[in-house]
Parts: structure tokens; sequence; C-alpha cells
């Protein structure tokens, strides 16, 4: 008998425009997912509660009106809220990538959703001033309790990156101390392993104390297959070092799944 494949919500609409390569990268990493236009999503919040998990795609959520990322976290905080948050709470997995990202911060999700009300931080204009749109090593931080890079063998993966705001600022006046204990506590997954847009520590993700919420800058749905690496040839790996991350997660959701249901047998 086949296991059931977690299945992934995967948000569209409104200016993003990742959703196929995200919902084809869960599907290649062993999950299942369902595009959904955020329209018909506030629609019908309750499919949230057959879901296993979520995720916010990059793109111009509303053309970046009133900053990356804002009008697309009001519309969840205040139409699906108690649905979404309700997802959370029960620890199913979110990813948020780019402008999904600052979608997750600016709902407060990041990087502690039982504060959200409290802004720690924000994803300012890259200190160059300009849109990035390049290749980026980035370093695995093997203390981080991130789940979707929990265990992963690799040290340093690589990622395109393109984004116009993406530089990790914390509150002013508390940078160095609140640096300190997102890094103690293990919430700072992945760096760059060069300074690319200003960010603080060279933060390029951050995740949640469950390890279960993730915002990354990189697009991980960008590279699933060896093929698209930015040099072709011997160079190439055979697998693309974002589908590990989709890999990762699915494969601890199943174990989760297995053990659940021999608890209840």
């Amino acid at each position: 008998m086949s296991m059931k494949k977690p299945l992934f919500i995967v948000m569209t609409g409104d200016g993003i425009n990742c959703e196929r390569e995200t919902a084809f990268a869960i599907e290649l990493g062993g999950g299942a997912a369902r595009v959904m236009h955020v329209n018909d999503l506030l629609e019908t919040p309750e499919v949230l509660k057959e879901a296993d998990g979520f995720a916010i795609p990059g793109g111009f959520s509303f053309g970046d009106e009133l900053g990356s990322g804002q009008i697309m976290a009001l519309k969840i905080r205040h139409k699906l809220g108690e649905a979404f948050f309700a997802l959370v709470e029960r620890q199913g997995p979110v990813i948020g990538i780019c402008n999904g990202f600052q979608v997750l911060v600016k709902l407060g999700l990041l990087p502690y959703p039982a504060r959200r009300d409290e802004r720690l931080l924000a994803l300012a204009p890259n200190a160059g001033g300009g849109f990035i749109d390049r290749w980026a090593a980035l370093e695995v931080q093997k203390d981080s309790v991130c789940q979707w890079t929990q265990g992963l063998e690799k040290s340093t993966i690589e990622l395109p990156i393109r984004h116009g705001e993406g530089r990790i600022a914390f509150l002013q006046g508390g940078e160095d101390e609140i640096y300190r204990q997102l890094k103690a506590e293990g919430l700072i997954p992945l760096t760059y392993a060069e300074d690319v847009n200003g960010s603080h520590g060279r933060i390029a993700a951050l995740c949640d104390p469950t390890g279960m919420v993730l915002g990354m800058m990189p697009h991980p749905e960008a590279f699933v297959f060896g093929e698209t690496y930015r040099q072709t040839g011997e160079a190439a790996p055979v697998k693309g070092d974002g589908l590990l991350l989709f890999e990762n997660i699915i494969n601890i959701m199943n174990g989760r799944e297995t053990q659940n249901a021999r608890r209840a047998g």
C-alpha cells in the first residue's frame, strides 16, 4: 500500500510568477501540490485543513506597491488568518521564497510566530541599490534547527537569486543582540558565502523555532535539475541543489506520518 503524498497548497495570483516551478519542485521531491489563486483560497479557507504544507512562491505580488509583500501579507492576515495560522500552529511546513519570504516576515511568522506583532527585522533594498540577478553560493549552517535543511550532506549549495529587496536589516539599536540570539537558537539555516546584498551576517534565509517555517531569498525551485546549473558540463551536479530542500522536508513529513500511524495503531 503506497503512502499518501503530503499535500502542499501553492499560492498564485496578484503578481506571483513562480508557482508552476514551485509546484513541480514539490512533486519532484515526492509530495503533491495544488496551485490555488489567492482569491480562490480566500473564498475557501477550509481547504487548508486538508493541506499538509503551504508555499508562497516568488514574484512581485501587487507589483510590490507599498513595499514588497506588504499587501499580500495583509490579505492573508485579515482574510485567511485563522485557517492559515492554524496550519502553522500544527507545524505544517511553510516556505516563502523571495517575495514569499517578504510576505512571511511582514506576517510576523519569522523569526517568531508566537511574537508576530513584534517586528524585529525587515527585508530592505539591497545595499547596492539595484536588482540582483545571479547565482550565489550558500553555506549550510549545520547548527540550524531548520527542518528543510536538516541533515543535508553538502556544506555549500548554489542557487540563483533575483531580488531588489533582500537585505536583512534588524531593529535599529538591537542589531547585534538580535543576530546573536537568532544564531544561538539556530534560526539561520543558510548564509551567503560572500556578501551579495548587504544582509546582516550575510543571512540568506531564516526559520522559526520549530524549523518548519522557512523564508529564503534564493530560489530553490529554479534549480532542481543538473541541466539548469549555471555552468553546464562535468561541473554540473546530477541533481539540482534546490531539490534537496524539497526532498528533505517531504522525507521528514513521511517519517512523521509513519510514526504517528504507529502510535495510533
